[in-house]
């Protein structure tokens, strides 16, 4: 007994303290990591089974609001609708952020005071670039009225018109985000090996020619995580909506966000707007895998 005792004793101070000390110096930040990140999301799909309207009792209704969303033409809508605005928006993106890297990668003067200016738009409040467009937009004293009238034409509607306040909410998404996709393929292209550039130069191999063949088989991996990390971000778009049109006119640009926000704050159905969220997170994460497997299997072959 006494033996034990001595051995239990030498393995809390000896060995045994040597093997727990990494778990216990790591116990609080997965503490913290289970309280603001776990518990949350456990929160939500727990909602997302129940039935709760402000002021009545709740009650549990298992996946009836995940089912019910497949017969809700106003999500099928919005979820076509964001489809529309993700597929533009970060297609624009990738074109003209890979066209900036390209050129902003050869070195001449001024070439570090462009390459600042040009994350700029990235850096400002999303909510004060929406402002901004809402003045450029707007069709009694805006910008583009203004320029219209300047020559000789009349007043520009873009957010009173379904088709224009989309495209306007595009451009908006575009000059916002585009400055990311160029750092990042800016990154990337920095990073490619000098040695097959060379070896192309040599063999006179045009412009074109070392860009099919080298550049953008090489980027091609960088290029997709870039479009994937902007698509999981573009899905949940919301401030510059908000602020430039919330969702209007009529739904033309009623993003899946808004939808859910006026489902759980104005409709007050809040265990149907966890379900539609938690939907809506399903589907970019399965769309990331799938982009992720694709890729994976193209390098492959």
């Amino acid at each position: 007994m006494r033996g034990a005792t001595q051995a239990r004793k030498y393995r809390l101070q000896g060995a045994g303290l040597d093997l727990a000390l990494p778990y216990l110096m790591l116990a609080p930040g997965l503490m913290i990591v289970l309280g603001v990140l776990v518990y949350p999301l456990w929160d939500g799909l727990r909602a997302s089974t129940r039935a709760y309207r402000y002021g009545s009792p709740i009650s549990d209704v298992g996946f009836q609001n995940y089912l019910h969303l497949w017969s809700d033409a106003q999500f099928l809508n919005a979820l076509w609708i964001t489809v529309k605005f993700v597929a533009l928006s970060v297609s624009f993106e990738a074109v003209l952020g890979f066209a900036l890297a390209l050129f902003c990668l050869r070195e001449f003067r001024g070439i570090r005071l462009l390459r600042t200016v040009l994350i700029i738009p990235m850096v400002v409040t999303p909510v004060v670039v929406a402002i901004v467009f809402r003045l450029i937009y707007a069709s009694d004293a805006g910008m583009l009225t203004a320029l219209s009238v300047a020559l000789g034409g009349g007043a520009v509607q873009i957010l009173g018109n379904p088709l224009n306040a989309f495209i306007g909410l595009v451009v908006l998404d575009v000059w916002e985000w585009t400055p990311l996709m160029f750092l990042i393929l800016l990154a990337g292209l920095q990073s490619l090996p000098h040695e097959p550039f060379e070896a192309a130069r040599v063999d006179g191999a045009g412009a074109w020619r070392v860009f099919a063949d080298l550049t953008f088989p090489m980027m091609r991996p960088v290029l997709a995580v870039a479009i994937v990390l902007r698509t999981i971000d573009a899905f949940g778009t919301f401030d510059q909506v908000f602020v430039l049109t919330r969702g209007g006119p009529g739904e033309a640009t009623r993003l899946i966000s808004i939808y859910g926000y006026d489902t759980a704050f104005k409709f007050q159905q809040t265990g149907y707007a966890a379900a539609l969220f938690v939907t809506i997170g399903l589907v970019v994460l399965a769309l990331a895998f799938s982009a992720i497997r694709l890729l994976r299997r193209v390098d492959a072959s």
